[in-house]
């Protein structure tokens, strides 16, 4: 038989030969016609057959999480809950039972190593600079003399002078006798100049392979504390206006332009566990995106351990991320943008466009529960950790139609109520760095990050001796007074102790707890409420930076 065609589809006939169809004879045309019409009827009649087929057995359906959304009133299970598996015992990882001061604590981040690689580069960096012509005295710089240095700079985050020869002025409008006490004011500006954290010899074969992939933007920038089970990720921006491409501008953020790092924090405490800078590109991308890439690279399972829950906001948050850190052993939660791929696409009992305040509707695909809620606008979650709604509620203030406020307690989703009260790490990590931030102008960009680590450095300082000193049971200074007692103790390393001599055994200690002094007392020397008092007077007595009372009451009393 010919091929022909019935319905769009070949039938090869046996024979090699091709035969024009216009050959044919009226009969065997009369024939095909035949055939193609029954066969067109045999079609349609097995169609009407398989839709009667489907109306009484109807295909699989996809799965019933991502059919529609549910509301509070349907039930979700519980997810599996991770096993916390810390590396560490989560917190300070120090001995309580010896007894650390506030610079053996800051000297942990900035160890002797550290302090002999800073003079080295340093002394280096002086060096070719003299022989490139530039007219500064310089003496090589010591150890002792570097941590004095740092003694003054954080002492400038807490004067704030609007120069820095201001500190060494001596006259009506200014009067800061701790920073000559320390060190000369000219010394300290040239220690700033040729302040260098790299080799300068490795800086000009670094240099060399600018614009080449193995350039290394940050080469100029070279644990003692298990964060706890919840951690926060977010972006802090270091204020700059220099021109350079690592530059980056946020227009949602209070600082729009500066150098742009992502910051691991401690929920709890603000602890900075961890950081890495955007160098405006990543360096070796993955193809899963700059946010995916920015919370995998500070997620170290060698170093925490698994089961810990991180917040990102909806700058990080996606689907293909939050699966991967469940496969890892990580639980995720954050905001999220309904633009974003696997984003459910249902509109099925959706969550109308006038819903009342407090609802919500919930979705599950796999482990990842998607939650849509209704404040004064919509906020929609997705989370692998937690359950759709357990009954929680919230009070807001709402307006009625009269214009009177009145409190109201509306339905709030876990996965919401778990984000407000963990993802602000990071925030408070920023909020404990502004308030006595040791930064300044410079023109070079490295010095400036510099600064931001030392910034780092001393609330990390501040965090482990608040934990140590609640752990202790004892009462711990606020973070400006940490500062001031660090300041004075760097200034003072090196130099030999003054013994007290036995017929006047007074020292300065902190009251071993708040029962033992009912809080602050009066200074008897200043009236000024402190902390502090002589072991052996039992009185209280100041010991500030610029208010040394313990010293001028005992030398008034033997004179």
């Amino acid at each position: 038989m010919d091929q022909v065609v019935v319905q769009g589809c070949p039938i090869k006939s046996s024979h090699n030969e091709n035969i024009d169809t216009c050959e044919l004879s009226k009969k065997k045309k009369k024939h095909i016609t035949t055939l193609s019409s029954r066969a067109h009827s045999e079609h349609a009649r097995s169609s009407r057959q398989r839709a009667s087929a489907a109306e009484k057995c109807p295909a699989p359906s996809p799965p019933a999480a991502l059919e529609r959304w549910f509301d509070k009133s349907e039930e979700d299970e519980q997810p599996r809950p991770l096993q916390f598996r810390p590396r560490r015992t989560p917190g300070v990882q120090l001995d309580f039972q010896t007894d650390y001061s506030a610079s053996d604590i800051f000297q942990l981040f900035f160890s002797k190593e550290v302090i002999r690689t800073l003079c080295s580069n340093t002394n280096k960096y002086a060096a070719r600079r003299s022989v490139q012509g530039i007219k500064r005295q310089w003496t090589d710089v010591n150890a002792d003399e570097m941590l004095k240095f740092l003694s003054i700079t954080i002492y400038m985050g807490l004067m704030k002078p609007s120069a820095t020869r201001d500190l060494w002025r001596k006259d009506r409008l200014h009067s800061h006798p701790f920073p000559a006490s320390v060190m000369a004011g000219y010394r300290y500006e040239a220690i700033s100049a040729y302040l260098h954290m790299s080799d300068p010899d490795a800086d000009v074969k670094n240099d060399q392979l600018r614009g080449q992939p193995e350039y290394d933007g940050l080469f100029r920038l070279k644990a003692y504390y298990q964060p706890h089970q919840n951690l926060s990720i977010d972006e802090r921006m270091v204020a700059t206006k220099a021109r350079i491409r690592m530059k980056q501008y946020m227009k949602d953020k209070p600082t729009k332009w500066g150098y742009k790092l992502f910051i691991l924090a401690d929920s709890c405490s603000g602890y900075t566990c961890d950081f890495s800078v955007y160098e405006g590109k990543a360096r070796k991308p993955t193809g899963n995106g700059l946010s995916f890439d920015a919370v995998v690279s500070l997620l170290h399972v060698p170093s925490l351990g698994t089961g810990y829950t991180v917040y990102v906001d909806n700058f990080y948050t996606s689907s293909m991320l939050f699966r991967h850190l469940h496969r890892i052993g990580f639980g995720a939660c954050g905001t999220i943008r309904e633009t974003r791929i696997g984003f459910p696409k249902t509109t099925a009992n959706a969550l109308p466009k006038k819903a009342d305040r407090g609802e919500m509707r919930w979705i599950r695909d796999g482990p990842l529960l998607f939650v849509k809620w209704r404040v004064t606008r919509d906020v929609t979650m997705c989370s692998t950790v937690h359950k759709a709604y357990s009954g929680q509620s919230v009070q807001r203030r709402v307006r009625s139609k009269n214009g009177t406020w009145s409190t109201q307690q509306i339905s709030v989703p876990e996965p919401v109520k778990a984000y407000n009260k963990f993802m602000g790490g990071v925030d408070l990590s920023d909020a404990l760095i502004k308030y006595y931030s040791v930064t300044q102008k410079t023109r070079r960009w490295y010095v400036k990050l510099f600064l931001h680590f030392v910034d780092i450095a001393v609330v990390n300082s501040f965090i482990i001796h608040k934990e140590r000193a609640l752990a202790r049971q004892q009462k711990s200074l606020s973070q400006k007074s940490f500062r001031e007692v660090l300041c004075m103790e760097l200034a003072d390393v090196g130099q030999p102790q003054v013994s007290i001599p036995a017929e006047v055994p007074s020292e300065p200690s902190m009251p071993p707890s708040p029962e033992s002094t009912q809080g602050r007392r009066k200074c008897v020397h200043c009236k000024m409420k402190t902390m502090f008092m002589c072991r052996s007077c039992s009185v209280p007595l100041c010991i500030i930076v610029d208010r040394m009372c313990f010293t001028e009451w005992h030398d008034q009393k033997s004179s």
